[in-house]
């Protein structure tokens, strides 16, 4: 039998470096057009989860619509992750402006907040595994000239909560409690357990290279 096309329902690149971290490389990767707004009274562990499984669900999808296509006859194995920074109750999305990057900043200074990342893992047969991971993370007070000099540098741009703990906000925050990997974009350890219970063992393949 062959092995099953890992297929990573984001173009996320920090989330294709992660994988490479652990040594997973996607055969293929299918980004998925699905609507993240947040429903009417929904935590943003619920948010996490809810969006990870539809977006692996969305990318399925697109692939099973092309029996002759990228596949090649192959069984998929679907990966998709959503990343929701929490500050109590209130989600933070990817700031549409400066400006809304600005008062996100201004919210996070000074204290700690939560940020929730939602993995799916569908496999070949089409069972859906998902887990939340969450990790506290502190800011340190910021001063108008840090988050000014932050907001120019641009990494607020496209990141949920408006920064990017990979660049220059690890210079801002002093503490984390959980996952690194998850504030970044993908919960490694548990991303590893759900694609081995689906077929495809980090290790194993490790061994066999």
């Amino acid at each position: 039998m062959s092995a099953p096309v890992l297929v990573l329902a984001s173009a996320s690149p920090r989330r294709l470096d992660l994988l490479g971290q652990i040594g997973i490389m996607p055969d293929l990767v299918q980004a998925a057009d699905i609507d993240e707004s947040r429903r009417r009274d929904e935590s943003p562990r619920e948010l996490a989860l809810r969006l990870a499984i539809a977006k692996a669900e969305a990318a399925r999808g697109v692939l099973m619509a092309e029996p002759d296509g990228r596949l090649h006859g192959r069984e998929a194995v679907v990966l998709a992750a959503d990343t929701v920074v929490a500050v109590g109750i209130r989600a933070l999305g990817k700031p549409s402006d400066i400006a809304e990057a600005r008062r996100f900043l201004d919210l996070l200074s000074g204290r700690r907040h939560r940020v929730y990342g939602g993995v799916c893992v569908i496999d070949g047969a089409g069972k859906a595994r998902a887990r939340v991971v969450m990790t506290q993370v502190g800011f340190k007070r910021l001063s108008l000239s840090e988050r000014e000099t932050y907001l120019a540098r641009g990494e607020w741009q496209g990141k949920a909560g408006g920064y990017a703990i990979q660049g220059l906000a690890a210079a801002l925050i002093p503490f984390i409690a959980g996952s690194y990997s998850n504030v970044v974009g993908l919960p490694l350890v548990e991303t590893a357990s759900l694609l081995a219970a689906s077929g495809i063992d980090v290790f194993n393949a490790a061994g066999d290279a």
